[in-house]
């Protein structure tokens, strides 16, 4: 069974996509391409990509639905600690990222045999066992993102009637409504999009998801600057939210370690690194061009969210609502609202298959594996004049997945909680932990050395930075169900 799933990881792992499904790689076919095409050292189609497509990539798979969240996470911090924590998960991102390009190739930079995926790097260099808890971290975080993913285009679906409402009815009238039905409208719609037995050949996917990120994204920090201009502003401290004022001590503590969360969330991108390094041309060697364009595309980015989190926190002070565009501070142009809200939703239907398809690919691979004469797991049931496939152990393990994301989403409807959960067990170990091991081991640095001793110092300190915001995220989680009524929540 342990090859099984070792087996399923490593082939669960062969699409990427960051923070929000921004982009998706499809692995091209290992043969090679055509006959005259010129091919690479490994017999495929010869790679073009270059430090600006690269940079590209990056910033299109980074920026996405975390950016939402940042005016909350500097509220919570302050304008001293929110401002430098965003520099500092920024420094740490870049710096992990340079280690992971150094390990695209084994060996020597220029010939060294290539790592398609990141699974695949962490077993040229780690082994088995490392492989399976790399594939752990993996698909809980992947499972935990198809979670977020139902809250967070639920929230922004109930706010487009919201933003109507208050068009027509005034800013005091009364336009809550319950989430539960949006989560299952979008648990259908997930179901249907779920059958495609493939999402990798819809190159639409990356071109569509990119468009709406930027867009609601953009408008977000259109929104804020504007209200700042107006002087229409809330009241921000150096330390963010005020004990006795706004919170109390504890919650102070919860919320930080919660913002913390929520910004290593926004800057989530290493697990799809790989990916995007074997776009890139050579020579040069890979891992050059890609340092240069990992500096680009962190550094744009970091400004990007410096905009989206000082702006936010400007505008809307120690009130800063947990998601920007959902929370009402913004009521007008209410059009612009519906817009923006509307690009979050139809990033979210894509993104949503984008995390889901290697969790699909995992046990359906593994199955057929065990099983490859069962005709429940191979046989394809042809249907719509043979256009379309259905197998019957993708109708029932996937539709089981969509239901079993969709109540848990009904179940714990927390925005801000989910995503600085998710962003905690995702950073240390797949943006920190397995980077700074497979550099180790590839330049066979010894034990407690100084550059040992260093690396190993940063990686245990990103640990509890995690751990803490983890724990923070759950108490939030908990605290939330004291007061929550199922199937009862309102935006």
């Amino acid at each position: 069974m342990a090859q099984d799933l070792e087996m399923a990881a490593r082939n669960g792992s062969g699409s990427g996509a960051g923070a929000d499904g921004a982009h998706y790689y499809p692995q091209q076919p290992r043969d090679g391409g055509a006959g005259g095409q010129e091919l690479d050292d490994d017999g495929r189609k010869k790679r073009t990509g270059t430090v600006w497509t690269a940079s590209a990539h990056i910033i299109t798979a980074v920026i996405g639905s975390g950016v939402l969240s940042l005016a909350w996470s500097t509220a919570q911090l302050g304008w001293v600690v929110g401002p430098l924590t965003l520099m500092i998960f920024a420094l740490i991102t870049y710096y992990t990222s340079s280690l992971l390009s150094d390990c695209y190739r084994s060996g020597d930079q220029l010939t060294g045999k290539r790592n398609y995926t990141y699974m695949d790097a962490v077993a040229a260099y780690l082994g088995r066992w490392q492989v399976l808890s790399c594939g752990v971290f993996q698909y809980v975080n992947l499972v935990g993102t198809a979670v977020g993913y139902t809250i967070t285009a639920s929230i922004s679906a109930a706010a487009v009637h919201k933003a109507n409402c208050f068009h027509k009815k005034g800013h005091d009238a009364d336009c809550s409504t319950y989430d539960t039905m949006y989560m299952v409208v979008f648990g259908i719609v997930q179901i249907f999009f779920s059958q495609l037995p493939n999402f990798s050949d819809l190159s639409w996917l990356s071109i569509v998801a990119a468009i709406m990120s930027f867009s609601y994204s953009t408008i977000a920090v259109g929104l804020s600057l504007a209200r700042t201009i107006s002087g229409r502003t809330g009241k921000s401290t150096l330390t963010g939210t005020e004990i006795g004022v706004d919170v109390d001590s504890a919650q102070k503590v919860w919320l930080a370690l919660q913002a913390l969360g929520n910004i290593a969330f926004a800057y989530s991108y290493s697990m799809i690194l790989i990916e995007i390094q074997d776009t890139v041309k050579s020579p040069p060697a890979e891992n050059k061009t890609m340092k240069k364009a990992t500096l680009m595309g962190v550094t744009t980015t970091t400004a990007f969210y410096m905009l989206a989190g000082c702006l936010g926190y400007s505008a809307f002070g120690n009130a800063a609502p947990g998601n920007i565009l959902t929370g009402f501070g913004f009521y007008e142009p209410y059009w612009l609202i519906d817009f923006a809200n509307v690009c979050i939703v139809v990033h979210l239907v894509g993104a949503y298959q984008v995390f889901s398809q290697p969790i699909f690919a995992a046990l359906e691979t593994a199955a057929a594996k065990r099983w490859p004469n069962a005709k429940f797991v191979t046989r394809e049931h042809p249907l719509v004049a043979g256009r379309f496939n259905v197998n019957m152990l993708r109708l029932t393990w996937r539709t089981a997945f969509v239901v079993v994301s969709t109540v848990l989403a009904i179940v714990m409807p927390f925005f801000n909680d989910i995503l600085g959960f998710l962003g905690a067990i995702g950073f240390w170990p797949l943006t920190v932990y397995y980077p700074v091991e497979m550099y180790i081991r590839q330049r066979r640095i010894q034990k407690y050395t100084t550059r040992w001793v260093a690396l190993q110092l940063l990686s245990f300190l990103c640990f509890l930075v995690s751990l803490a915001s983890a724990v923070a995220s759950i108490e939030g989680v908990t605290e939330s169900l004291k007061h929550y009524v199922p199937f009862k929540t309102k935006s």
